[in-house]
């Protein structure tokens, strides 16, 4: 037997959450090639930059020494090219000074023709060598625009091979698959020996799970009410989480955030509260209900849980009167408060109900009650 009390009680709302981690970094192969090597064991927690597999790395290897040996090469014609432009720019100049040499032997000879003093032939012979001077000046000067073009062309062979050098180096390191985060890291999903590559999928994933997420969703109305006119009052929120096996989670947790939108579909929206998981117990795609105190209910009756029986849908208590007589009610119940349930019609406080041998109380019948004390 138990006393129906009178007291003030939080109001709580439960959701259905679901955990998951605060980062799920998904493990992929950037090249292709065979699985040599899993450095890891499934399900332990790995640290940032830690090697988790290796893909055989010999056929990148022998790329990368193939394009040393291009870009080796190709500084050697960048070398040759600069020796050609100094070779060309050495023989214009020598170009420029015979032209120079011719023409000052046109300019002697000229006013020597005129007077006679020189024959014609000498005459001729200045000038001819002058052309011929000058020719060969202009050819320098295309010699030299020649090797500069080379040397232009040579150094985007060399610059075009460093970048070969690069991406092989890229590809070597992409053979040592290693752990981007802190985290917990999940099965792996292929196994030594197979042959990977960029499309073969997510080959295990490594996620952070302290502190650890949990999505619920609520309606959009239970939504509004839930921010209130100041917006803030999710963040005010203590969130509880209760397990699969019906204990509640030893630490508490709080609000995140909410989703961008309400699901056009549902009429819902997703929110996000943290819990602090130490150990890391929980675990991504768990379940368990999510439940925060959302206000008080003044003046509550409660009575013991084990005290009311459900047929139906209908909630029922067995009440005794001044004579212990017992008389099976219809009640409407409200929340669980702990052990207790809140009764919202149907009962009165002081009533006395009936908490062990329910079945037995029947209407009309009388009983010897016992106080009612709550085991452990």
């Amino acid at each position: 037997m138990s006393t129906v009390v009178q007291n003030d009680v939080p109001v709580y709302h439960e959701w259905i959450g679901t955990l998951d981690g605060m980062v799920n970094a998904a493990i992929r192969a950037q090249v292709t090639g065979y699985l040599l090597t899993q450095n890891y064991s499934e399900g332990s927690f790995v640290q940032k930059g830690q090697l988790l597999f290796e893909i055989d790395p010999r056929p990148f290897q022998a790329a990368l020494d193939q394009a040393e040996g291009q870009l080796s090469v190709a500084r050697g014609q960048l070398a040759q090219a600069k020796s050609q432009l100094v070779q060309a720019q050495a023989q214009l100049a020598q170009a420029v000074a015979d032209q120079g040499r011719t023409q000052l032997d046109v300019d002697r000879y000229t006013p020597l023709a005129k007077q006679q003093a020189i024959t014609q032939q000498e005459m001729d012979n200045a000038v001819q060598n002058n052309v011929a001077a000058k020719a060969k000046t202009e050819a320098g000067k295309a010699g030299v625009e020649t090797a500069k073009a080379q040397i232009e062309a040579s150094n985007a062979t060399v610059e075009s091979a460093q970048a070969a050098v690069q991406a092989a180096k890229v590809n070597i390191s992409f053979t040592h698959l290693v752990s981007p985060i802190d985290g917990i890291i999940g099965q792996a999903q292929v196994q030594v020996g197979n042959l990977v590559s960029p499309s073969s999928g997510v080959i295990t994933t490594v996620s952070t799970v302290d502190p650890i997420k949990a999505n619920f969703t609520v309606g959009e109305q239970e939504y509004l009410s839930l921010t209130g006119s100041g917006g803030n009052d999710l963040a005010k929120l203590q969130l509880e989480l209760i397990l699969a096996d019906g204990s509640t989670y030893s630490h508490k947790g709080k609000f995140s955030f909410a989703d961008r939108q309400v699901n056009q579909s549902t009429g819902a929206i997703q929110l996000t509260g943290l819990f602090p998981n130490p150990g890391n117990r929980l675990r991504p795609g768990q379940y368990g209900r999510v439940r925060a105190a959302i206000g008080t209910s003044t003046g509550a009756l409660l009575i013991p849980q084990r005290a009311v029986t459900e047929l139906q849908g209908n909630y029922q208590v067995a009440v005794l009167d001044g004579a212990n007589k017992a008389s099976v009610e219809t009640v409407e119940v409200g929340n669980r408060v702990g052990s207790m349930w809140v009764i919202k019609e149907g009962l009165k406080p002081g009533q006395r109900v009936v908490v062990e041998g329910i079945q037995k109380a029947v209407s009309g019948t009388t009983v010897d009650p016992k106080p009612f004390v709550e085991s452990n």
